[in-house]
């Protein structure tokens, strides 16, 4: 793979995880929390030929991105409230390959999306800003990887996720000078 495929599917690099401190807490809490804004800031003006294009060769669309991401994080909410409430959970893995091909990812405008994701942000930055140190502890069980994953470790996925895919839109928009 090229230096550029590769910049082009992580243009904000691969996740690596960071021990916890407050300073780190609060910057992927702020991720979190204003994911919704920042995705609608960069898909703001684009019209339908713009959404339906790629952000790199044979990836997903803008549209299908800001659908998968509700999709992802509607997951992570429930992976969270599952890793807060019981112990040791075995989460359910999803085929985010498919569910991107579905009628609701081709057929709704992004708008629906994007509703989704600020009221779901609302409720889980509802509550990932009053765990503490000690309950990021708890873990979660993520049987298609085969390991065990702490509250922390996917906070800091989640932040970078949101991160991630918005950069593959402003990346895009730099590329394509829109």
């Amino acid at each position: 793979m090229s230096t550029e495929a590769i910049n082009l599917s992580y243009p904000i690099g691969k996740y690596e995880p960071k021990p916890y401190s407050e300073k780190q807490r609060d910057e992927w809490l702020n991720d979190i929390k204003f994911l919704p804004q920042a995705l609608e800031n960069a898909v703001h003006d684009l019209d339908e030929a713009q959404l339906q294009t790629p952000y790199r060769p044979e990836g997903w669309t803008v549209h299908q991105l800001i659908h998968h991401v509700a999709d992802s994080h509607m997951n992570a909410y429930i992976r969270f409230k599952l890793g807060l409430t019981e112990n040791n959970p075995t989460i359910k893995p999803y085929e985010e390959k498919l569910w991107a091909q579905m009628a609701d990812t081709k057929n709704l405008p992004i708008n629906v999306s994007l509703t989704i994701l600020h009221a779901l942000h609302t409720r889980w930055y509802e509550i990932l800003k009053g765990i503490t140190e000690k309950e990021y502890e708890r873990a979660v069980v993520h049987p298609e990887h085969g390991r065990t994953m702490s509250l922390w470790f996917l906070l800091g996925l989640y932040a970078w996720h949101s991160k991630h895919h918005t950069a593959h839109i402003t990346a895009l928009r730099e590329r394509m000078k829109w």
